[in-house]
């Protein structure tokens, strides 16, 4: 079923590429008179791949159908809580192999429920990206912001399975962050409202890698989590969405048009990395967009400090100047390599960074840390 899923999900792009083509071309509307409008063509192209569906997936043509991707569906299970700890690694690739064998492991320095933050320190959460884990993600920064005094806590959200959209990537044991943001969300809510329970704090500082960005930023607006937070930092977040290097802007402009194409897509990426492309609803909804705005809800709330980091070598949030909020005086964007060239951190390797450490450091204790770090740090080949 899947090689049969892979070959019409790529034969559907062919098609449907072409069609946009055409239909974007100079001159497309003179070229065939009387040329049917674009949710005829579109409703022939979904009843088309319909004919040819018999494990029952049903293309849907949305120029006419309005399909909702915000609202959660099945509840996910509480977290899990991590099992053991690793130990500290200077990249990730050794990390991502130590969590394929040790999946529930925490990094370094997390997950100690009897701590209790400092005078002047928040416990500080961080939230893993699509497809990473508590511990191939952040198996650096925890230890170091452990050791700067801080209660550091590492969760595993989004677990879920192949038959429940969660991707290719759950075939990997170590693989988290797979399901729908908004399910996501409402699986972390209690797991911060237990972390501020257990140290006794009455705000977290929130750190955000990828989709833990979008996730957080998802989870202040939808369940009043910006009254719980007092500085919130991503790292190569997809705040605006990411084209996924041009499959994700591909899909949605195909979908925008009249076919399903994500149905086939979704299998593969799963529904967190399309709820993450261009214009999804899910997006939409966390930037207050149409047909999600809301007067009374925002996209960035004054009462949380807010820094954005970016890197020039991110090739999975591209463009990568996508993840910067602009236009609030409380949101700082940062691109890694101003002032540091030397440091070649792309989207894997980003949470190796010292410099990008030293981001977090500074914006969490500014007197304490004055000045970023700069140093060698490599492109995706990160150990």
């Amino acid at each position: 079923m899947g090689s049969t899923v892979l070959r019409r999900g790529l034969a559907v792009l062919a098609s449907a590429a072409t069609f946009v083509g055409v239909m974007a071309s100079p001159g497309a509307a003179h070229a065939v008179p009387h040329a049917p409008s674009a949710s005829d063509v579109a409703q022939r192209l979904t009843d088309y791949i319909n004919a040819g569906s018999p494990d029952g997936r049903r293309a849907v043509n949305v120029l006419e159908h309005d399909v909702d991707w915000t609202g959660p569906t099945r509840k996910l299970p509480p977290v899990q809580s991590t099992v053991g700890t690793g130990p500290r690694q200077a990249g990730f690739w050794p990390a991502f192999a130590y969590s394929q064998v040790h999946p529930r492991v925490a990094p370094p320095g997390a997950d100690d429920w009897s701590c209790k933050p400092k005078a002047g320190q928040n416990p500080v959460v961080l939230l893993h990206g699509t497809w990473e884990n508590a511990y191939d993600n952040w198996a650096a920064f925890a230890p170091a912001l452990k050791k700067a005094g801080y209660c550091v806590f590492t969760p595993n959200y989004g677990r879920t399975d192949l038959l429940d959209i969660g991707g290719l990537g759950t075939i990997l044991p170590g693989s988290n962050g797979v399901a729908k943001v908004s399910r996501s969300a409402e699986q972390i809510d209690p797991y911060i409202t237990k972390v501020l329970s257990a140290t006794g704090a009455s705000k977290i500082d929130l750190i955000g890698h990828s989709q833990g960005g979008l996730l957080g930023r998802y989870w202040m607006k939808r369940w009043g989590g910006h009254r719980k937070v007092d500085h919130f930092i991503t790292y190569g977040a997809t705040n605006n969405g990411t084209t996924l290097l041009g499959i994700g802007w591909l899909g949605r402009a195909i979908n925008n048009v009249g076919i399903d194409i994500l149905a086939p897509v979704t299998l593969l990426v799963g529904s967190a990395g399309i709820d993450q492309t261009i214009d999804s609803p899910t997006v939409k909804y966390v930037n207050n967009r149409a047909p999600y705005r809301d007067p009374n809800q925002k996209s960035v709330y004054p009462d949380v400090d807010y820094t954005i980091v970016a890197s020039r070598y991110d090739e999975v949030t591209t463009p990568f100047d996508r993840t910067f909020i602009r236009g609030y005086r409380n949101v700082r964007n940062i691109t890694l390599q101003d002032g540091c060239e030397r440091d070649t951190s792309d989207h894997i390797s980003m949470s190796y960074s010292p410099r990008a450490l030293s981001i977090a450091l500074h914006t969490l204790d500014p007197e304490k840390y004055p000045t970023l770090v700069c140093s060698t740090s490599p492109w995706f080949f990160s150990f």
